[in-house]
């Protein structure tokens, strides 16, 4: 069955705008065009589209999605594969993040009384399954799934106090990377900050394994437009220039 892009539009419950741009960027070009130039979308458009529009609700950029989808060794089973499981986990976080606000609401009733270590669950479960989806394939393939799942299961135990002692050691870490670019003698201070920060996570430390993390956060680019995009251009290099240097 053929699709006008007006149809296409409706069922996606996307915009014509979209899909005129997804062809004019070469992420989705339609089937034909008509003798009067009007775009027209078969089935394979539309399980492509469906593709998409799971990658855009894992928050992915076109550019990476049309490099995902134009390879040539690209499988549409296990990209799906790979959605369900990833929408398993983002329900697993709503459930968590839905239950803590109907705890939170009968705590404030007076219904039930709720622990500090409760109130931040959502967020903590959150942020490991952000970290999950973003590096997780990358960091299991060269860690392990014992040290990855140990990790996680160390961050969702840390105490409120805790939890808020590591977001504020990174906060502190990206401002000695700041000074770093004007000031030479910090590189054993930003080492040190570093390592206490991963001993809130990590449930060991090793030289080897901190070297080759952030050898990571350069030779990733997403690691390396994490600290890039938050510190400016070269932080994620001086960091692993002041950790390789300290160890």
């Amino acid at each position: 069955m053929e699709y006008t892009i007006q149809k296409v539009a409706k069922l996606a419950g996307v915009s014509a705008r979209t899909l005129r741009y997804y062809d004019e960027i070469g992420l989705l070009k339609p089937a034909r065009l008509t003798s009067s130039g009007y775009r027209i979308y078969g089935q394979a458009e539309l399980d492509l589209l469906q593709q998409i529009l799971f990658y855009r609700e894992m928050d992915l950029a076109l550019p990476e999605i049309k490099s995902l989808v134009a390879n040539p060794n690209f499988q549409p089973k296990e990209a799906l594969k790979s959605h369900h499981k990833e929408l398993l986990r983002k329900k697993e976080r709503l459930d968590v993040l839905i239950r803590n606000v109907e705890n939170t609401l009968s705590s404030m009733e007076g219904m039930k009384k709720m622990t500090d270590k409760e109130k931040f669950e959502g967020f903590k479960k959150e942020l490991v399954d952000e970290n999950e989806r973003k590096y997780g394939t990358e960091i299991r393939e060269k860690y392990g799934d014992k040290k990855i799942d140990e990790s996680n299961a160390k961050m969702m135990k840390l105490s409120e106090e805790d939890f808020a002692k590591m977001e504020a050691l990174n906060n502190a870490l990206f401002e000695l990377l700041e000074r770093a670019k004007t000031e030479d003698h910090l590189q054993a201070e930003i080492y040190e900050a570093h390592k206490k920060w991963l001993s809130y996570s990590w449930p060991s430390y090793s030289k080897e394994a901190h070297a080759g993390l952030v050898n990571m956060y350069v030779d990733d680019s997403r690691f390396t437009a994490y600290y890039d995009e938050r510190g400016g251009e070269g932080t994620a290099k001086r960091l692993r220039d002041a950790v390789i240097a300290s160890i």
